[in-house]
């Protein structure tokens, strides 16, 4: 039988972080985000969604990348700042259409869910794309 996994009042009393396998994450242009994997592409079966929790200590930021498949995010907890300068509250439910680029940070720092349809590749931000700055072309 399939595993199911439970995590009750994410929003209404906060969200309690401490007792998860949080993991660094490490690729380039990547800066103190850390994730849990929820499920992960599975070759075997044909299947390119993830979903997975993203920490963003405050300062920390994502790559500059493009999304293949459409993105979900959820803000669970703090802000998360946009590379357009939009800024997602605690609540703000974000979706992301295939092509749409951007990075991700958080200034403050935050707590997000994130549901791709299909993964992101990293891009170089073009001279007429909007950035933070943070960790822009690393």
């Amino acid at each position: 039988m399939p595993d199911v996994t439970v995590m009750r009042d994410v929003l209404r009393n906060g969200f309690d972080q401490t007792d998860l396998p949080w993991v660094p994450w490490t690729e380039p242009g990547r800066v103190g985000v850390e994730f849990v994997v929820l499920w992960g592409p599975d070759a075997e079966r044909g299947e390119d969604s993830a979903a997975l929790l993203l920490r963003f200590p405050p300062g920390a930021h994502g790559d500059f990348h493009e999304h293949l498949g459409h993105e979900l995010m959820l803000v669970l907890d703090g802000v998360l700042d946009h590379s357009d300068g939009r800024r997602f509250v605690r609540g703000d439910l974000v979706v992301e259409e295939p092509g749409t680029r951007h990075q991700m940070s958080s200034a403050e720092g935050c707590t997000v869910l994130a549901v791709r349809a299909r993964p992101a590749s990293a891009r170089t931000p073009e001279a007429d794309e909007i950035t933070t700055g943070v960790g822009a072309g690393a």
